[in-house]
């Protein structure tokens, strides 16, 4: 028998065997120098994203030309996004989420875009008709549909927002001259409508502590659209603030000088305890918080004429901040509750300052510790340090300011002020106090709103402001007519 198969299956034993041993030498010798896989990656980490947030801001180049609506990128200052709207728009608000602008128009029209950076684009902008009559002064858009003042009437509009267009539902019949609409309006909770009980003129703007008649929050029921009590407020009432868990709404009452205090929860007046002014003596309780001399506050800097027009509710001390465009301060206001949702034992101590002539708006900072003013007059913004009680700086800015509003998302904030006779908008930022920028507006600036505020939306101040009735506005000369205040028809 042949010994060559043998052979032959040998040398292949020792070819395998000599491969393999070259092999394992191989994977030794390159040991620590070839790749090897990481079995678990480590992902790179950075700062978390911030939140989106904008400025919005609706402008009219012409009279009965269409208005426009811009949206600026809090980052970059730039402009994002623009679009034709309705004629000579005179309200805008944004919804409670930030995601949806409203204006209404001289043409009795209602629209509706988008706030995103790609919105709004024109194909996108809805258009809603109101009837022929109507003299709608304002809009409010809490979680549950759009809500509208409506002079013709004395109603309450309410429209239901169906996919992307509004559509009229029913009028709701309150007091004479409605102005407003405040609350937080969910499903299930009330609103209430300011009304004035006085026809809608210029008194409430020249002359406003000439007003005898008080006037009145009608509680409207957000479940049956119904009214379901008519509390008592003070002369020319203007503006509402409701806190951030609905348990109380103040009435800003620039006919005398006084904020109201409504309990919705009880749905009535609410029943403080007695608070100390500025100087810690006690004061007698009174459903109204006085904000001058003449309504019974003593203390130093206390105006004899305040006037509140406009005012916010700061979250982290439980203050309001309001601005006094009669007297040229600022009122700092304890607001605070206790842990049975009572006042608290410090609920109404107010401390006052003084900032500019006739500061139409003012805003807070997230942490509290600071307020801007949009003093009309002047045509500047008092920065003011809300612990100290003092004025840290004054800025110039264009125009006569009438609104100012403020948001966060990352390390500093940034406050934004626009002018009824101007196209800037100036953007101040908050690390420094200084003016970071002005960015052109297509035509004058009817107003401005952020999409969010404190880095979340919570900011429940979304009720428009349209001047005239006690609302201030900027004409040369000096008084104001009603024709220079509002494009309305009253």
């Amino acid at each position: 028998m042949s010994l060559f198969p043998n052979v032959l299956s040998q040398a292949r034993v020792r070819l395998v065997q000599a491969s393999a041993a070259l092999t394992v030498a191989a994977l030794f010798a390159g040991c620590g120098n070839s790749y090897r896989p990481v079995i678990t990656p480590i992902n790179p980490t950075g700062p978390a994203a911030q939140p989106t947030s904008y400025a919005v801001v609706v402008s009219s180049p012409a009279a009965n030309a269409p208005g426009v609506a811009t949206v600026i990128d809090y980052s970059g200052d730039s402009v994002l996004a623009q679009a034709p709207i309705g004629p000579n728009p005179f309200a805008f608000t944004l919804d409670s989420n930030g995601a949806n602008g409203y204006t209404v128009n001289s043409d009795h029209t209602l629209t509706n875009f988008q706030v995103s950076a790609s919105q709004p684009q024109e194909k996108n902008i809805y258009f809603s008709t109101l009837p022929a009559t109507s003299q709608t002064i304002g809009l409010f858009s809490p979680t549950a549909g759009l809500w509208a003042p409506d002079l013709f009437g004395n109603v309450i509009d309410v429209l239901a927002i169906n996919g992307s267009a509004e559509a009229f539902k029913l009028a709701i019949p309150v007091a004479t001259t409605p102005i407003a609409v405040v609350g937080l309006g969910s499903l299930g909770e009330r609103l209430y409508s300011i009304a004035q009980n006085v026809p809608f003129d210029v008194t409430c703007n020249n002359a406003p502590t000439s007003v005898t008649q008080i006037g009145e929050a009608d509680a409207l029921e957000v479940s049956t659209f119904t009214v379901s009590a008519r509390i008592p407020v003070g002369k020319c009432p203007v503006y509402g603030i409701p806190s951030p868990d609905g348990r109380r709404v103040f009435v800003l009452n620039r006919g005398d000088d006084t904020i109201t205090v409504i309990n919705s929860q009880n749905n009535t007046l609410d029943q403080c305890t007695p608070f100390t002014n500025q100087n810690g003596q006690l004061v007698t309780c009174h459903p109204s918080l006085p904000l001058s001399t003449a309504a019974g506050l003593t203390g130093a800097n206390v105006p004899a004429v305040a006037g509140p027009v406009y005012g916010e509710y700061i979250p982290a001390t439980q203050q309001l901040v309001v601005a006094d465009y009669d007297g040229g301060t600022i009122s700092l206001i304890d607001v605070s509750l206790d842990e049975y949702g009572n006042d608290s034992q410090t609920f109404g101590t107010t401390f006052t300052i003084p900032v500019g002539n006739n500061p139409a708006s003012v805003t807070a900072l997230a942490d509290g510790s600071r307020a801007y003013t949009a003093d009309q007059t002047d045509g500047t913004v008092h920065i003011v340090n809300l612990t100290s009680h003092t004025v840290e700086k004054t800025l110039n800015v264009t125009g006569h300011p009438r609104t100012v509003v403020s948001t966060s998302n990352s390390l500093y904030g940034k406050v934004y002020v626009a002018s009824p006779d101007a196209t800037l908008l100036t953007i101040i930022r908050t690390d420094q106090d200084i003016v970071d920028t002005t960015v052109l507006i297509e035509g004058n600036i009817v107003d401005v709103r952020v999409s969010t505020q404190n880095g979340t939306r919570g900011n429940v101040n979304i009720s428009s402001r349209v001047p005239g009735g006690g609302q201030p506005c900027y004409q040369p000369g000096p008084t104001a007519s009603l024709a220079a205040c509002q494009n309305i028809h009253p």
